[in-house]
């Protein structure tokens, strides 16, 4: 029967480049869609940008950007990693969509005409200075508990204790330094501790769609009192303006948690594909064969499990069929990552400096199961894993058997390969429900150990038959040929096993043997006469250096701008670069380019200068109009496709754009004027 599968992965928040753990759930959660497409099923495999929240709207501010521009400049650099990781998924979106604000306020209503929405008096901090309630993050205070400094409002890094900001002694804020005063305001609750919320949730986290310890853990939760009620609190469910967020309908100045509307992506996210694919997603949801799978990480069990499928169930939609949860990724025996000490693997550099990403795809797919445990990158373990196992014994495999089929018949297989190499074939085949059973399963590790097994069969075959030997002895070219083709069906065979976990790997084999793309059934059948192209070498080793590069850790002396000085210059070279204030009079997009801003500026000149500048990714038009700003004024015009730009406006950025994104337009103190020189 054909399954029908929505499966997500958790919402990574748009503040920053993807690390390590959401590329190990990436891989973890594409191997197994992979696996189910091969099976002939059909699965929409979706994600989003998880954009709102006071993080990013903050991080915007001090970036100098709106929260769209801060967000769609994260987003921007995306793709890099999923195409190198060859993440494959359907759709990719942002919370910030339309569809996920219709979706939001729908549910929102729904729950609130279930009478599952109260307000109630919130007492919280404020920043007098900055005008906002602070969230628990931006209070920095004295643990109540071991009376440590500097520390967070919600835990104590020294002792571990958990408290409410309001113990915090001699709280501030973490934005301005101020002191925060308490004031009450509305807030929105979900009330999760009405009985109906209860019963529903202590039913559905027990019913074996959960891993046994996650079920194990959610069950504490719902402990009962002496009064027999189970200690489950309402959820909060909004902020006060000014928060990035969608608005609560009909509460002016509300906005929902970002823990309300994050979840809520995943839908939008087939929203939006369903949109674009002419299908109808409420028709999809409301088929009771379709399932909706979910992909995430230990730290947001309580989100996943309590708030979501709530929300889900109370306003009348379909809940989720299955949480898969998995641990984190440690290095070198459980060691926490850290980027200053070389601990950490970024997975750009990990990318840039050459490193096959099927190496990485084949190392975590070997230690991960179907438990919520913690797995380990070991650099000498991953060089044994990749060069023993995957070209030592898989990749090997081809290599000792090709070129002979190619320089001796032409490339074509023989039909008829004796009594052992149809043993050793069926065998192989034979094991098709086993490696699909842990693959289906999330036992990656036990997948992969077994095609090991039985790649070790294959090369004890080859040992047996030694081909090179063949290939010297007069009147044993049947014997070669029949030895050989056995080595590139069982090859192929494995290539099956495989190819959930080496996607890239398996369209190269597929373009040497000359098939179409292999599915899970083609295990069960023979080439026959079938001919092959030429073998190219298909996976290099992993070099020893290339992992000590990927550890080495960043270099300690560069200026937090992250780029070393330019040369020294004298005062003669500087005072040749006119600097002079310009006020941005108009600012515009630029048709035909996703780069540029025109800019029309001011420089005190009596007549406006026309200035392309690169910096339209980071900086909305409106926020330039009206503004002063610094500009090379004795730069050459330079004729560009869209015109001449008569100048440069500056403008500061980090030297690696790509993980610390923004760029800052230089703007004067009050009381500059259009034409003055900057000295």
């Amino acid at each position: 029967m054909t399954r029908k599968l929505f499966v997500t992965t958790a919402l990574p928040y748009a503040n920053g480049p993807f690390h390590i753990g959401h590329v190990m759930e990436y891989i973890q959660a594409d191997t197994w869609v992979r696996l189910q497409r091969m099976l002939g099923h059909e699965v929409h495999f979706v994600c989003a940008d998880d954009a709102h929240g006071a993080p990013i709207m903050i991080a915007a501010e001090k970036a100098g950007l709106t929260p769209q521009a801060f967000v769609a400049g994260i987003a921007a650099g995306r793709k890099q990693y999923l195409d190198g990781f060859h993440i494959a998924f359907d759709n990719w979106h942002s919370t910030d969509a339309p569809e996920n604000h219709q979706l939001a306020q729908d549910i929102y209503r729904a729950l609130r005409k279930n009478e599952l929405i109260a307000v109630r008096e919130v007492e919280q901090f404020f920043d007098p200075q900055k005008g906002m309630f602070l969230p628990d993050r931006f209070i920095k205070g004295e643990c109540p508990n071991c009376g440590a400094q500097d520390q967070y409002g919600d835990n104590c890094e020294v002792c571990g204790a958990v408290y409410a900001p309001t113990d915090l002694k001699n709280p501030v804020s973490a934005l301005t330094g101020a002191t925060p005063v308490l004031r009450s305001s509305e807030h929105f609750f979900f009330k999760l501790s009405d009985p109906r919320c209860v019963e529903f949730l202590e039913s559905w986290t027990q019913d074996g769609r959960l891993q046994p310890e996650v079920a194990n853990k959610v069950r504490e939760w719902f402990k009962r009192g002496e009064d027999g009620k189970v200690g489950l609190g309402d959820w909060d469910i909004s902020r006060d303006a000014p928060y990035f967020g969608i608005e609560i309908p009909d509460a002016p100045g509300k906005y929902f948690y970002v823990w309300l509307d994050a979840p809520i992506g995943y839908l939008a996210s087939l929203k939006n594909l369903f949109g674009r694919l002419g299908l109808d997603m409420d028709a999809y949801l409301a088929d009771p064969t379709t399932e909706q799978i979910h992909f995430i990480g230990k730290d947001i069990v309580t989100f996943h499990t309590l708030f979501w499928p709530a929300t889900l169930k109370f306003s009348g939609r379909k809940v989720p069929d299955r949480i898969y949860v998995h641990g984190f990724l440690t290095v070198n025996n459980g060691e926490k990552m850290s980027k200053s000490r070389g601990t950490g693997i970024s997975p750009l550099k990990y990318l840039e400096l050459g490193m096959n990403a099927e190496w990485l795809r084949y190392y975590i797919a070997a230690k991960l199961n179907a438990r919520v445990e913690d797995i380990d990158f070991n650099p000498d373990d991953f060089i044994a894993r990749v060069n023993s196992d995957l070209v030592g014994k898989y990749i090997n495999i081809a290599s000792r058997a090709a070129g002979f089929l190619h320089r001796r018949f032409g490339g074509r297989l023989s039909a008829d390969v004796g009594v052992e190499g149809r043993v050793l074939l069926d065998g192989l085949r034979a094991h098709s429900a086993t490696v699909c059973t842990h693959l289906d399963e999330r036992e990656y590790g036990k997948a992969l150990r077994e095609v090991m097994l039985l790649a070790d069969r294959v090369n004890e075959y080859v040992d047996r038959h030694k081909p090179w030997e063949l290939a010297k002895t007069e009147g044993m070219d049947a014997a070669l040929h029949d030895v050989c083709s056995v080595c590139i069906e069982a090859f192929r065979v494995l290539t099956i096993y495989l190819k959930p976990v080496l996607p890239a790997l398996a369209a190269q084999v597929e373009a040497f043997l000359q098939v179409p793309p292999l599915q899970w059934a083609d295990a069960q059948r023979s080439l026959g006469h079938h001919v092959i192209g030429e073998y190219k070498h298909l996976m290099q080793r992993v070099d020893p250096k290339q992992l000590d590069a990927l550890f080495e850790p960043p270099p300690a002396a560069l200026p937090p701008g992250g780029e070393e000085l330019a040369p020294e210059i004298g005062i003669a070279d500087f005072t040749k670069v006119d600097l002079r204030i310009a006020k941005i009079v108009k600012a515009e997009a630029v048709d035909g380019s996703t780069k540029l801003l025109r800019l029309t500026l001011d420089a005190g000149e009596g007549r406006l200068r026309n200035v392309f500048s690169g910096i339209a990714m980071n900086v909305a038009p409106e926020q330039l109009t009206g503004k002063l700003t610094v500009m090379v004024a004795n730069l050459a015009p330079r004729k560009m496709k869209f015109g001449i730009s008569e100048g440069m406006v500056l403008a500061a950025s980090h030297a690696d754009e790509k993980a610390n994104p923004g760029v800052f337009v230089l703007e004067p103190f009050p009381g500059a004027a259009p034409g003055m020189r900057v000295r």
